[in-house]
């Protein structure tokens, strides 16, 4: 006997410590999967840093002022054009001289004005004093000999080397130039104010002679008078908008066609007590940024307004340096929405336009805190080269930095707040990861995506809760007990069914039937709840002797044939009522009368598949909880004279009440991170709209399509993780609380 007893007792240490282990370890898989969602996600919200790289003084000084300055993607070599028309490649880790050209610049001319291709910037319109423009094109052949990486410099002239005379006896004081789906055109204009637009056409021999072979036909045009000083000149990437920055703080935008030019709208873009410093277009060339003497900087959108009227609208405002030190330099990056800014007391900065937000802000050291004179972004914006003016007699330095900013479009108000990103007619939450485009802008708002994980859990709960609970009660308390064993387990095995059949079928057979009977969906919604009271009011009007006949327990089972009959009719009727009552096409209804849009795979598709997953769940836990409830409670209830509807709403469900609201809440957390049936069943499209006809995105939906297509390491490969990191919050919020409430309730309703 004690040797049982002691063995009784070691299986029960045993069993504790396994049982101990197995839930420590549960634990420990949640920490981990959380701690591993945060380790992603952290990366995003450091700050930029920047690492001196070197110092050196400026290759071969003695060139003339530089008037141009670049950094190639590698950040090997730097590029300087001076305004005497020498090229100087250069190794940006010493500033030893790599090669040296000179342009073919007519005698007495030099460089005035100098205009880039965006976003690539290798193609530059050079306007010269004596009102010619030369088009050069600078590059890097790269070869690999002996397994070692060899780097070429080389310059071109996509146009000819032949200086193209624009404007007689005026220096050219401004000149921007675009190439796109190969049509290059320039605008240019003089001191005195004239503009020229030259365009570059391509003609190809029908023989298909080499590229080189090809004849280019010059277009020069004249565009008018600018009534100013000009101090920058600008164009858009499509060739179509013309911006002339008055040195005066108004700028004057133009419309570019075929015939020529056409003046849209002249407006201030800085304060009237302040002065425009710098101005140059964001990447993509579809905002301007202006910085001013307050060491402000303004960006601006060309929107249209009621009237279909191009208008330059102010959107952001970015207070950049401690202080108001005015704004010298203006530097956008080449591939992204940002940019850098030098101020005239020698401090720099870096701001990113779509997060409106600064990322870094440092003074700059040695003779570059006397002013910078030029900066250049590497174009993968991860390296910058500074060159100092030449101010007090100081001499000219280079510094070279590398730039640690891999996330910049990060912030908390592009994640969860409206976003007025460029060409939208007003700030709007928008999830948009991906375009064909580089001058794309990255829309990374969750709040859609959220929204959409809410509506589809709010549809799927308002479908599933009042049928599973309803038919837990009826099942666990007032079904027969040879029907109950055969209606739990088909319940739960509907469980067993993988949602991607369930998705399946809601997308290609269910969402189309809806969609073709609309009408009779929303009139079994009231044909369904009517005939069910009916005929149980109907079965209770029946005499005692006959129904006294009929087997209890079994009232569930004589109702299918009625809902049957419904339905039918209901669907038997939806095309004359939709006939009759919405003109023959009710989906056109809705758009029209009621100003709400249809999507075959909407709201109503999802709420009855993600239903149908979610009710095994709710209804075998709910069941289990009523069909626990002491025997001797229901008895003694009965046994005092209260009925069975008495007894089960002041008995059974307030004891049950802790296992129905766990039931919910766990398939609560089942509507949230349901991943299928939102994929198939839905347009997956990230709107905030709650329109019951209109389809959404959930969190799990996204992650689940956009994972495979992310850059590991990307803003967009952590963003996903983000938006896991707040899944796993969601769901364990509401587990949480699930388990708060129902500790509270069993506590209240466990002496019953």
């Amino acid at each position: 006997m004690t040797t049982s007893i002691k063995s009784r007792l070691r299986k029960d240490r045993w069993a504790t410590w396994l049982v101990s282990i197995g839930g420590v370890g549960v634990i420990m898989a949640v920490a981990l999967i959380f701690f591993y969602l945060l380790y992603e996600v952290v990366p995003m919200f450091r700050a930029a840093r920047s690492h001196p790289v070197a110092s050196y003084a400026q290759p071969v000084a003695d060139a003339g002022e530089t008037v141009h300055l670049a950094v190639e993607e590698q950040g090997e070599y730097g590029l300087r054009i001076t305004q005497s028309g020498a090229v100087l490649f250069f190794a940006t880790a010493d500033g030893a001289l790599v090669q040296q050209q000179q342009l073919p610049l007519p005698v007495g001319s030099f460089i005035s004005s100098v205009g880039g291709v965006d976003p690539d910037a290798s193609i530059l319109a050079l306007g010269l004093n004596t009102g010619g423009v030369l088009v050069i094109e600078y590059g890097y052949q790269v070869r690999f000999a002996d397994g070692v990486r060899q780097m070429t410099p080389k310059l071109d002239y996509p146009f000819g080397e032949q200086v193209v005379q624009l404007i007689a006896d005026q220096a050219l004081v401004g000149v921007a130039i675009q190439a796109e789906d190969e049509e290059t055109a320039l605008v240019a204009i003089g001191a005195n104010g004239d503009m020229v637009r030259v365009r570059y056409v391509v003609e190809e021999s029908f023989l298909g002679l080499d590229e080189d072979e090809a004849e280019v036909e010059t277009e020069i045009d004249s565009l008018g008078r600018y009534g100013g000083v000009v101090c920058r000149l600008l164009m858009d990437r499509m060739q179509r908008l013309m911006v002339v920055a008055g040195c005066d703080g108004q700028v004057s935008l133009y419309e570019l066609n075929d015939s020529g030019v056409q003046f849209v709208q002249a407006q201030p873009v800085v304060d009237f007590s302040l002065q425009m410093t710098a101005i140059e277009f964001v990447s993509g060339t579809y905002s301007l940024l202006v910085g001013d003497s307050g060491g402000n900087v303004q960006q601006w959108f060309a929107l249209r307004n009621a009237e279909k009227k191009l208008e330059l609208q102010a959107i952001r405002r970015f207070k950049t340096m401690q202080g108001s030190a005015a704004i010298e330099q203006l530097i956008v990056e080449q591939r992204r929405k940002g940019f850098a800014v030098v101020a005239a007391d020698g401090r720099f900065g870096l701001y990113s336009t779509t997060a409106q937000r600064q990322l870094l802000e440092k003074p700059l050291a040695g003779s570059l805190s006397l002013g910078a004179a030029h900066v250049a972004f590497a174009p993968r914006s991860n390296y910058l080269l500074f060159e100092s003016g030449a101010v007090n007699g100081q001499p000219v330095e280079q510094q070279f930095f590398k730039i640690d900013n891999e996330y910049p479009e990060i912030s908390w108000s592009a994640l969860w707040q409206q976003v007025w990103y460029e060409s939208y007619p007003e700030p709007d939450y928008i999830w948009q990861s991906s375009a064909a485009t580089n001058d794309f802008e990255p829309k990374f708002s969750l709040t859609p995506l959220v929204f959409g994980t809410i509506k589809a859990a709010f549809y799927a709960m308002l479908f599933a809760v009042p049928i599973s609970i309803l038919g837990a009660i009826y099942t666990g308390y007032f079904m027969h007990s040879r029907m109950r064993v055969v209606v739990k387990p088909a319940i739960e095995n509907l469980g067993a069914l993988p949602t991607v059949i369930i998705g399946f079928l809601a997308g290609l057979w269910l969402a189309p039937i809806l969609e073709a009977n609309l009408p009779a969906f929303f009139t079994l919604l009231v044909v369904l709840p009517l005939g069910v009271l009916l005929v149980s009011f109907g079965y209770y009007k029946i005499p005692p002797r006959i129904k006294g006949r009929l087997p209890e327990g079994y009232e569930g089972l004589y109702l299918i044939p009625v809902l049957l009959v419904l339905g039918w009719v209901c669907f038997s009727v939806s095309s004359s009522m939709e006939i009759w009552l919405f003109g023959g096409d009710m989906r056109a209804w809705v758009s029209s009368e009621l100003g709400l849009s249809f999507d075959q795979r909407n709201s109503i598709v999802v709420g009855i598949a993600m239903g149908i997953a979610v009710i095994p769940t709710i209804f075998s836990m709910t069941e289990d909880a009523i069909f626990s409830v002491p025997k001797h409670l229901t008895q003694g209830s009965l046994a005092l004279g209260a009925t069975p509807w008495q007894t089960l709403a002041r008995v059974v469900i307030l004891t049950a009440s802790p296992g129905i609201f766990a039931a919910v809440m766990i398939g609560l957390g089942r509507a949230v991170g349901e991943t299928m049936i939102v994929l198939m069943a839905t347009g997956n499209t990230p709107i905030m709209d709650f329109n019951i006809f209109s389809g959404m995105r959930t969190l799990a939906a996204n992650i689940a399509v956009e994972m495979p297509e992310s850059e590991v390491g990307s803003t967009h490969y952590r963003v996903l993780f983000l938006a896991a990191l707040v899944l796993f919050s969601l769901t364990f919020v509401f587990n949480t609380i699930a388990e708060l409430v129902r500790q509270r309730l069993r506590e209240r309703y466990g002496s019953l």
